[in-house]
Formats: structure tokens, sequence, C-alpha cells
């Protein structure tokens, strides 16, 4: 058999393998005979698929009772607790990891400061702190899946490599290969809001549309597309890049090069500026007794504080200004925004509104959810979702059951 005959076997067993497993984990308990139905393959090939998941401990069977006597009919599940992984956010000034299980369940938890910005120092900290968290937390009983990083920047998530990250000296790293080589278990790396959008698409407050955009207002402003359920991406792997259109010719210099990008006035630190500047003017304020920042800008807002509610205002304006556009070009279903900022959600959702219904086609925006996203407060639910996708395209199962070597756990 020639090379290419060898790797057509190979992707057509990943994709069985992948269509039988999302049946079962969409929805089990469910029988081999409706997974033929529904996949249409033949009754022998799902026999011949689920044996093999059975052996791997992917999936288990169950009794289903029986409504008309007799013995009782075996369904399939999928095994929620004989694996974990490991999701890892490197962020502006924290790196937070997680021990989940195939449930989504959180095992274990850390997080440290970063106090490095060159790219080996930050692969050191990382590395030597995944293997620190592991050999603590993983159970010898439960097998080492994956690890799975996230951060802010432009990631190649096919390839593993960071191209740029905005905080870090980290230039064409190939991450992935770093850590999979390492750690001998498969490791994925990709951009943390298209991730937590990709997070939000399976587990959270999009799970009921096919076509969804987060919008995400940290240190800067990003957007991650889920179009037809799977991550938007363009030939060179990076696009939504939200923060960088241009909303203000003649404003302020953004670190892109540009002047007047979105995340100039729309990021946490542009906000505590222009709240900082207003008070220095002399505007009266509840805030100029507080220490300011986002929290207390926030909770000043939701009380009626004049200056901080015009702050917040202004900012929905020049956001939705941003997402009018991505609206009309992208047409979703749900607008998702994620951020410290969404406390104030009553002052920042109607100028969005607003913004979005006077600059967007209207059968684009009619009955347009903007919600806040789920996962605020879990940021390593993008790294989830990156082992859970990897796990549905079969790429992931291939490796389970290809019997490939995990990483070893101190006993």
């Amino acid at each position: 058999m020639h090379k290419g005959q060898i790797a057509n076997v190979d992707l057509i067993k990943q994709v069985n393998s992948a269509a039988v497993y999302r049946l079962i984990d969409q929805q089990g308990p469910i029988s081999r005979v409706k997974i033929a139905e529904l996949s249409q393959l033949a009754p022998a090939s799902v026999t011949k698929i689920t044996r093999q998941l059975l052996a791997h401990d992917l999936i288990k069977e169950v009794a289903q009772q029986a409504s008309t006597g007799g013995r009782r009919a075996i369904s399939l599940t999928t095994e929620k607790n004989k694996f974990h992984f490991v999701a890892a956010k490197i962020g502006r000034r924290l790196l937070t990891l997680t021990l989940y299980d195939l449930a989504g369940e959180e095992q274990a938890g850390l997080q440290l400061p970063i106090q490095v910005t060159e790219q080996q120092a930050l692969i050191d900290l990382l590395t030597s702190t995944l293997e620190a968290f592991i050999d603590q937390y993983s159970h010898n009983n439960k097998r080492l899946l994956a690890i799975a990083v996230t951060m802010s920047g432009l990631i190649n998530p096919q390839t593993g490599h960071v191209i740029y990250t905005p905080r870090y000296q980290m230039r064409d790293c190939p991450l992935g290969e770093y850590l999979t080589a390492y750690f001998n278990i498969p490791a994925y790396i990709g951009n943390d809001t298209r991730a937590m959008a990709l997070a939000e698409h399976y587990f959270g407050n999009s799970q009921d549309c096919a076509d969804s955009i987060l919008i995400s207002v940290h240190h800067g402003t990003g957007s991650g597309i889920i179009s037809r359920g799977q991550v938007f991406l363009g030939s060179n792997r990076n696009v939504g890049e939200i923060g960088h259109i241009q909303i203000d010719p003649l404003g302020k210099p953004c670190h892109c090069g540009n002047y007047g990008c979105l995340e100039t006035v729309a990021s946490n630190d542009a906000i505590v500026e222009q709240v900082k500047t207003l008070l220095a003017a002399g505007r009266p304020s509840c805030l100029a007794e507080q220490e300011i920042n986002i929290a207390s800008i926030c909770q000043a807002a939701t009380q009626g504080d004049a200056l901080a509610s015009s702050v917040l205002v202004n900012v929905g304006k020049h956001l939705g200004q941003a997402i009018a556009i991505m609206v009309n070009l992208f047409n979703p279903e749900k607008v998702l925004l994620a951020g410290e900022i969404m406390a104030a959600e009553q002052v920042i959702i109607p100028a969005i509104e607003q913004c979005i219904k006077h600059q967007s086609l209207p059968s684009f925006h009619q009955h347009l959810p903007i919600i806040a996203a789920k996962f605020q407060k879990q940021p390593t639910a993008g790294g989830f979702a990156l082992v859970k996708r990897v796990l549905l395209d079969g790429s992931l199962l291939q490796t389970i059951m290809e019997d490939k070597p995990t990483y070893h756990i101190n006993p």
C-alpha cells in the first residue's frame, strides 16, 4: 500500500471514530443501532469503533431500562473520569493552571505571578510550573491526556507556534512542539479570546447557536468568531483583530503603529486613564476619594456616578461602532461580551445596542442578543475547549487509541 493510501485510511479511521464519539458525547446514552442510523456507518463499523473506544476507556456501557420487558438494552456514554489534562493561561502578569477531567470539572488549580518577559525565561517558568503542578495534583489512576495553553497575540493553532504576543518577547516560538517533546503528550496552543469563544460555544452562553461573536475587553480588545460551530480562521490562522479597527483617525497612538485604534479607548488601561484625566480636570465624582481601577469605576457607574457612567457609555459607543461592522460582516446569532467592564453591563450594553441599531443592517441586528459571556472568571476554560475540539475532531482520539506514550507521573 502506498503512503498516500495509508494516510487516507488513517484519515478515514479518524473521521469515523470522531463521528461515533461525537454522537455518544452529545446524545448519549445512545445505542449502537442509533449510532449507525445517525452516522450512516455500517453496523459492523460502529461495533468495531465502539469496541476500540471501550478498550481505551473513552466510553462506557450503561444499562437502559427496557420499555416492554425482556433484557435491558445496552447504551453507550462517554467516560469522563478516567482521563484528565492541564489547561494553562499565560496572562499579562499571571500564569493560571487548572487540572480538568473530561466533564469539565476542575480537579486542582494554581495561580502565580509572571515576573519574566524574555522568551526562554517564560518557557522555563511554564515548563517547571507545569511539571511541579502535574506531579503534585495528577492521580495515578487517571491518564494525563494533554496540555493546552492559551495567551494573547497571534498564534498558529495548527502548528502550535506563537507568532507574536504583545506582553512577552516571544516571536515565532514553536511552543507546542517544545511542550509535546518535553512532556511526551500532545500540547495545544491557542489565542485566548478565540479559545474562549469556542468554550462559550461548547459549554457556555452560545451553545444554542452555530454563529456567534465574542468580544473581550481586558488589557486589549479582541474577538473570537464562531462560524458554523467552528472558530473562524483565515489561511494565515489569525482573524478578528477588532481592537485595531480605527475608530478615531486623530486618536492616540496604538502599539500596533496606527492611531485611534479601538483598544486605545476600549481597554482597561484606557478606561482608567480616561477617568483619571477627567478627575484631574476637576470633574466631580465619588471616585475622587477611591483607588481608580476597573472594579471601582464599574461600581461607581452602577451607583449612578455621572463621570464613571459617561466614560463607560463612551466606551460602549466605540465598542458598538466596531461590533456593528462585525455584525454587518458576519451576521451572528449572538454577541457575547467578556471582561471586567461587564460588572457594569447595565451601563455598557445599552450603549452598544444603540450603536449597533444605527450602524448595522436592520435584518442583522433585529432580535440579536448582546449578553455577557459565561466564563468571565474561568481563564483556563479556553484551554478546556481546545482539548474538547481535538477529541471531537478525532485527532486526539487516534493518539489515545494508538497507545502512544504519555507523561509519567511521579508516584
